[in-house]
């Protein structure tokens, strides 16, 4: 990461790879964040920037520094890769991170569970300019294509026709009303679409709240 591509990143503001942190606020709040950047496309956090770009540098370089292996280390789980830089930006100094995008998703909140428990964990991904909470959708699906688990000579049946009559009607389906099309519990709904995912028959779609709609793939 160059000093021209900060001056890029600046220049642009916040966007679905870039967060800016006027300082360190918390180590849940940093690890929600790195977590989110590493189950999606990857980012930056730039710390000693404000929300609307205004540059006021960080106390101390090596505190972030500190703070930001911390949080690596005992709030993130697998441990978040990340990389580090410093700047000086009119006479101030600025901390960057650069996480790359994870092959060994979903990283979730240190829960200190030896396996990942779809009720409970902390899973969060990046839509936007936010860091949301990961739907167990979201959650399977992640996890799934982290281990290349992808579904050969898949056969349609008549839930996956239910929900291709769904597209017929409205352009997007969700596990609800899926769930209540079919008469089915939203558990088998749930993995009913999953497996069209996996299939590549459907997209999945993430809103601003972190709930999930489907679309068709035609």
């Amino acid at each position: 990461m160059t000093r021209r591509d900060l001056i890029e990143m600046l220049e642009t503001g916040e966007t679905y790879q870039i967060e800016f942190k006027e300082k360190f606020s918390s180590f849940e709040k940093i690890a929600k964040e790195m977590i989110a950047f590493a189950n999606s496309s990857g980012g930056h956090i730039i710390f000693g920037i404000r929300d609307n770009k205004k540059i006021i540098g960080v106390d101390s370089e090596k505190t972030i520094a500190s703070l930001v292996e911390k949080t690596v280390r005992d709030f993130t789980e697998p441990i978040v890769e990340y990389k580090i830089f410093y700047y000086d930006l009119d006479n101030k100094e600025i901390v960057a991170i650069e996480i790359p995008e994870s092959s060994n998703k979903p990283h979730r909140i240190q829960d200190y569970k030896p396996l990942l428990d779809m009720n409970t964990a902390q899973v969060f991904v990046r839509v936007n300019d936010k860091s949301v909470p990961a739907s167990k959708e979201m959650i399977k699906l992640l996890k799934m294509r982290s281990e290349d688990k992808e579904l050969h000579k898949y056969k349609v049946g008549s839930l996956e026709r239910t929900v291709f009559e769904q597209f017929e009607k409205n352009e997007i389906i969700t596990v609800k009303i899926l769930a209540e099309r079919a008469n089915i519990s939203n558990r088998r709904a749930s993995r009913t679409l999953i497996n069209m995912l996996r299939a590549g028959l459907i997209n999945i779609h993430t809103k601003d709240n972190g709930e999930n709609y489907f679309t068709n793939n035609s």
